[in-house]
This record gives structure tokens, sequence and C-alpha cells, in this order.
């Protein structure tokens, strides 16, 4: 209970202060004047003033509130390595205890743990908000139980009160990290780019002076070299195919570091063919001729070699070879000495004429086998005693002739293989039929009958269900076959035409090997968190998928067919990090963040940053290492930590549960006493 005097003026306060002067002036005057009663009539004008100043006592029935000590406890991922798991825990367990022996005391904990994406540790963040949810005229203390890795320094509130740190970790921790400094998102394909890695020991490291690094591609079989510790290290890379090349690096566990999560690292990158280098031959000049050299033309990415044959050796009109063009055709360079510039040969409708000597053709078989592309665009010549088949490179083809040439309209039809195949997969939709059933593509009039070997693919068919585009993997290369030379009515828009365009496109990725073409595929789309896993294949279903986390646990998940050939389930991550997945035959790595997330990146405690913020409040910073500590109460504006112990400043708070307000005399009383003295005052001045 506590009484407080207060006015309730019964006039304005202007007024107020105006009969006060006019009380001063008469007081005054008495003085001048010499009357003996002139100290009565001041005190008559201090009543007269009082009754109308209105004085009251008010008195407030006060409740005291407790003091609040807000505790945040760091248990981010760095956190939960080596033994901090155990030192949050004995840290909280203290305080909990020093708090409860403090009287009108509250304890108030707040912990932190991993966000969304890779924004590190976010303390401060986290302070702020639990101070803005409590009275600051309340709060006694801050302390922090963390290893002093934050991210968000920058966000520091203001602090009400003495703040402390218990800082885990021991003085004997070390670790070893591995860093890509550059690596870049593109590169182009046979050229060599540098990427500058680094590994650095912290803490109190042993001497080392190299550590062997595994290099994988792809999840392939990694290969292993020595690399110096505390240096960067050029690395020079030249990427084995197009599109995404994930580049896996690992040095391995050393025995007493603190984690492993920051000894590997995965680099994306995007591989980009500079040129695609193609050599086309033609047999004879056909409409679809101009239509082949049109499409590859018309991409500027595309370096064309155009070799046609105008005029048959069998005409004889008795012109010499060496006059049937302006220079000879340097098919020995082509064929034999620079075969493997190219990165696909087609024969469009091309005959065995002689120009060509087997020779030459088996260096294409060879060629194929140790990697190459060749696709077959294939007429009535196809069938014929003239076949291409009938040469080495039958051997690779993925279709027999058996003679017969069909000369009738058809429909292309995508297999049910084909709807599976990411060659032909979804093609049909490109070109909808209005009337639902089937393509919405025009016909084709020619069909060459091949009988297809059990090893190939055949992903179109024609006439009467009859192979149409087969494809096939041949050593390190790949071969294809149109068993038709029609293709170019769907470029010229006959019957509405077709995707010709898409469909060779297609086809020349797949040669190609790029691997968002592969028929058996595994492979995420991460947004955020979240994993979109995707499984492709020719088979009718697949297995589960086992993905191992960055920590070494392990889910197993069952993906759901979505379309042909294509299987699918989304999975939440539950943190940061590299990933691993694998259903037994197909594996990928995916990291979600940086491999090694910005909690990894130094993982030895320390005091740094939190130092120059503890300061200002005068607080303390103890190893939790040392031992527990004693939580004192200190005046404000004291040093707040010492020796083995930490201090809160009490606040003494209160809440105002009752107010009476009771006026100091009444009224009339007031203005009874004013007369009383100015009688008195009558009376005195009288007696003179």
């Amino acid at each position: 209970m506590t009484d407080t005097l207060v006015l309730d003026p019964l006039i304005p306060l202007v007024l107020l202060y105006g009969v006060a002067g006019l009380a001063l002036l008469v007081l005054i005057l008495a003085v001048w004047r010499r009357l003996p009663g002139w100290w009565l009539r001041g005190l008559a004008g201090l009543a007269l003033l009082a009754a109308i100043a209105n004085p009251s006592i008010q008195q407030e029935d006060r409740e005291p509130l407790t003091d609040i000590v807000i505790l945040v406890v760091d248990e981010s991922a760095s956190q939960r390595i080596s033994d901090r798991p155990a030192q949050n825990a004995a840290a909280v367990a203290n305080i909990e205890a020093e708090l409860a022996r403090q009287p009108n005391t509250e304890l108030r904990t707040v912990t932190l743990g991993d966000g969304e994406g890779d924004l590190g540790t976010t303390l401060m963040t986290v302070l702020s908000g639990a101070l803005a949810e409590e009275p600051r005229a309340r709060i006694a203390g801050i302390i922090l139980v963390t290893d002093g890795r934050l991210h968000d320094i920058e966000r520091a509130p203001g602090l009400p009160a003495p703040l402390h740190t218990l800082l885990t970790g021991q003085p004997d921790d070390w670790d070893r990290r591995l860093v890509v400094e550059n690596a870049p998102a593109f590169a182009i394909l046979g050229e060599e780019v540098n990427l500058t890695l680094r590994i650095e020991d912290q803490g109190a490291a042993p001497e080392a002076t190299s550590v062997p690094l595994s290099i994988s591609i792809d999840g392939e079989t990694p290969v292993t070299v020595q690399v110096p510790v505390g240096e960067d290290i050029q690395l020079p890379v030249t990427l084995p195919h197009g599109g995404m090349n994930v580049l896996q690096f690992t040095i391995p566990d050393a025995e007493g570091e603190l984690t492993n999560r920051n000894n590997a690292a995965v680099v994306q990158i995007n591989g980009v063919r500079d040129r695609l280098r193609v050599l086309l031959v033609s047999g004879e000049p056909h409409p679809g001729e101009r239509t082949w050299r049109n499409l590859l033309k018309s991409d500027s990415s595309v370096d064309l070699v155009h070799f046609t044959i105008l005029r048959p050796p069998e005409k004889q009109d008795g012109v010499p070879v060496n006059e049937l063009s302006l220079i000879a055709f340097p098919t020995r360079e082509l064929f034999l000495e620079k075969i493997h510039d190219f990165d696909l040969i087609i024969f469009d409708r091309y005959r065995r004429r002689g120009i060509l000597p087997s020779a030459y053709l088996d260096n294409i078989r060879s060629y194929v086998e140790q990697g190459g592309a060749v696709l077959i665009s294939s007429g009535p010549e196809y069938g014929s005693a003239e076949s291409i088949y009938r040469s080495p490179l039958g051997a690779i083809l993925p279709g027999a002739p058996t003679a017969r040439v069909f000369e009738e309209g058809f429909v292309p039809q995508i297999t049910d293989l084909g709807a599976r195949h990411p060659v032909t997969e979804g093609l049909d939709a490109l070109s909808p039929n209005p009337d639902g059933e089937g393509p919405g593509w025009g016909r084709w009039f020619r069909l060459v009958d091949v009988l297809v070997p059990q090893d190939a693919m055949t992903v179109m068919s024609g006439l009467d269900d009859r192979p149409l585009l087969t494809l096939n993997r041949i050593g390190e290369g790949r071969v294809a076959l149109i068993a038709s030379d029609h293709s170019w009515l769907w470029d010229r828009g006959y019957e509405g035409g077709g995707p010709q365009l898409e469909l060779l496109r297609r086809l020349a990725h797949w040669m190609m090997k790029e691997p968002e073409l592969e028929e058996e595929a595994l492979w995420v789309e991460p947004t955020g968190q979240t994993m979109r896993i995707i499984r492709r294949t020719l088979e009718l279903e697949t297995g589960d998928v086992t993905i191992t986390h960055p920590d070494g646990t392990e889910t197993v998940l069952t993906l759901e067919e979505v379309s042909p050939g294509r299987f699918e389930t989304l999975w939440q991550a539950p943190e940061i990090g590299l990933y691993r997945l694998d259903d037994g035959e197909e594996t990928a790595v995916i990291a979600l963040g940086p491999a090694a997330p910005r909690e990894f990146e130094q993982t030895i405690a320390g005091s740094d940053l939190l130092a120059p913020l503890v300061e200002s409040t005068r607080g303390g910073i103890m190893p939790v290492s040392d031992g527990d500590i004693d939580i004192r109460t200190v005046r404000e504006g004291r040093p707040a930590a010492g020796r083995g112990w930490i201090g809160i400043t009490p606040r003494d708070a209160f809440r105002t549960a009752d107010i009476s307000i009771n006026p100091l005399l009444p009224a009339w009383a007031f203005l009874l006493l004013a007369s009383l003295l100015m009688i008195g005052a009558w009376l005195r001045e009288g007696r003179r």
C-alpha cells in the first residue's frame, strides 16, 4: 500500500494560478503596510487556495511482479555434433536449478532449431522475438546457450538487462572442411574448366600435409588423388556429357574431427555443346533431302557437312569421275581421319555404289562402337541389293530389310515401348487428334519392311504395326533407323504435318547421350527442401528408392507411376545437405542448398561475434566445459559476471491492483479555516 498526494482543482489551472497571484499581491501589500496580521492573512490565502486545489490522498494497492530471465537454447545443426547436445542439457539444468533458488524470478526458455533454407543460426532473430513477447521492465537477465556461431549478429536487439553466454564445445575441438572456392555453372563439352578447391583445418587440428580427395561424376566409381591441406587446389575437369553433370568431391573422415558433414561438396555443371557436328550423306536427290538440310541448318549450334551424290556412277555418259564436282570431295579425310570429330552421321537414302569403300563403312562401324552415333533414314534402296545393310554397317544396324517396300498411306503410331521411351514419350500430345483416336498428324506413304533384332527398341510403328523407328545401343555408341523416307511430309504440313523437328531433336539428344533423354534414369527436382524424385524406366515397375541423409540415416520411399515409364514421389527433406539416392540399379546425388550448409562452415565454438554485445551489458561468457556456474543478483549498472558466476538485475516491477482517492479535508473545512484566519488577522490589527 502506497499513499500519494494528488490535486484535483475546482477551477481551471490558469484561474488557480491567477488566484494565487492575487493572494500573493495582497500578502505583499500587507507586509508593505506593516500590518501585524499579515502572516495570518497569508495563511488564510493558503487555506483558500488549498480549498480550490482540492488536495486528495491517492492510495494504491500494489502486487509485486516476478523478474523474468530469458534463456535461448541453440539447437541448430552445429549444436548436434560431438558432445554438444549433452552440454546443452547440462547447461539448461544448471540454469534452471540456480534460478529456482532465486526468489520472485521466472525463467522463459526459447529453443532455436534449423530454419528453412540455408540461413544458418538466427540467434538474434529468435532473441528479438522472445524480447518482444515480454515486458522489458521485468527482464532481469538474458542467457544464451550456444557455440557462438551465429549468422545474424547484425539483427541484435537493444538489451534491457545483462546478456550472458554459456559457450559449448571443448578446448581441443578440431575439424577438417572441404571448400569449393570457384566452380562454373556452365562448361563447353570437350573443353577443360578449372575448379578451385581448398581443404581447411580448424581448431586444434593435428598436423597434416595432404589428404586423399575422391572425385565422382554422376555417382560413378570415384577417382582418388592426394591434395595438400591449406592450399588452393586448381582442379581441371572435362565434362563427359551434355546436360547436368553432378561432380561429387569427398575427403575421408579423420579420427577426432567434429563432423564429416563438411567433408563433401557437390558441384552441378551444365554441359553445353559448343557446336553439334553433323555429317549428312545423301545418296540421291529426293524431296526429303532439302528438308533434312533445312532442319539441320536452322539450328545455329549445328555445324553441318553435307555430302550429296548427285550423279550415280552407273550412268554411262563417258564423263570422268574427277569432273563430277568442282573440287574433289575429301572422303578419305572425312571417313578415316576426321570421323571422330563428328557427333552424328546421318545416311539419307544412301545406297552402296562404290563411292564409299567397305573400309570406310567398316571405320564408321568402329566409330559407333567407340561412342559415335549413326542415323539411317531409309527409302526403297534399303530393301534392295544395294542396301547399306549389306555392308560392314549391317552388323550394327537395328533392322534387317526383307526386300519388301509398301507404297500405301499410313499414320505413324507410337508403340507401347515408345510411350515409355523418352524419344517418343508424349510426342502425340504435340499434335492431338480432334477425333480423340491416335495422334493427329499426317500420313506417310512408304515403309520399308525390316526385321528387328531382340536387343533393339521399336518406338514407332507404321503399316500393320511394322517397325518404323528403331533404336539400339552398340558398344559405347548408338544407332537409329527410320524405315521410311517420308518424314519430310510432316515438315511440309501434309494433312496437318507432324512433329518432325521435335522428333529429330530428341533423336539427336538421345544419340548424344544427353541425360534428360536416357531411358533408365533417376533424378531429383528440388523445390526448397521438397524433393520430387523421378525414376524413368522402360520396365513396367521399379523398385523402392533408398535415400541416405547427410547424417547417414536412411529413408526408403515407394514411387508411383504417373505416366508410362515415369514414376514419381514427393518427399520433404528434414534438413539441407547432401543426399544420395539408390534404387538398386540407378543412383543419384542431390545437394539441397550447399552440400556443407552454412551451419558447418565454422564448427569450432567461439565467442568473437557475441563478445562486443555481451560486454556492452557488462555480462559474461562462460565455457560450459568449465562446469556449473552460480547466478547472483546485482544492482543495475554494476558488473554482472565474475569467476564462476553471472548476475541478474532485480527489476522490482509491480502491478497496481486497486486505487482509492480520499480528500485531504472537506472543502468547508478549508473555508472555515480561511475564515478563522481572516478573523484572527482582523482582531490583531484592530488592537493597534
